[in-house]
């Protein structure tokens, strides 16, 4: 009995997993097939390889043992378009509100950016959605897995990945009001 108790809790638990980025999924695949856009997909397994790599400072290995806790990184692009605020609409139209939280919105001269966070509980993020949209382009990326948003943006500067360097400025913000409320 105790057997099937755990079976159903693995397969309510796999179908939650599945079912939180169906939304996501679906805006991937309906741009996957065109031409226009720039899509990029990292595996677990590109993830694994990084965390073999050695390392000489403490600020690297903290970096490599967040990685090593990803699950994968989706990125669907497109640059010099004239329906990127549009795109930039529609991608925000399908993240659900019931299921993710914005984290942080940002303006940066003819961009917008906002973060989305799916937590499973408290504390526990399992899902960061960037929707970035200028007046000539247009990103979504969505990074699975385990996430420490403090290594994010570490993570985003070691890979060249645009948009999640924009954390820091979120920890900056964090580091003052903290020194602030000391004082």
């Amino acid at each position: 009995m105790k057997k099937i108790v755990v079976m159903i809790g693995l397969m309510m638990t796999a179908s939650l997993a599945w079912a939180q980025s169906d939304a996501i999924n679906k805006f991937f695949n309906k741009y996957q097939a065109d031409e226009t856009f720039t899509q990029a997909t990292i595996s677990s397994k590109m993830f694994n390889l990084f965390t073999d790599m050695e390392v000489e400072n403490k600020g690297d290995q903290e970096v490599l043992n967040a990685i090593s806790k990803l699950k994968g990184l989706r990125v669907l692009a497109k640059e010099e378009t004239r329906n990127a605020r549009e795109l930039y609409k529609e991608a925000l139209a399908i993240v659900p509100a019931k299921e993710y939280e914005e984290l942080m919105y940002v303006r940066d001269k003819d961009k917008d950016m906002k973060f989305f966070i799916r937590e499973t509980s408290p504390g526990k993020i399992n899902e960061l959605i960037m929707v970035m949209g200028g007046n000539s382009e247009f990103m979504i990326l969505s990074l699975f897995g385990e996430i420490d948003l403090k290594q994010i943006s570490k993570i985003g500067s070691k890979m060249d990945i645009s948009g999640l360097d924009e954390l820091q400025k979120m920890d900056k913000k964090t580091e003052k009001g903290k020194s602030n409320e000391q004082e």
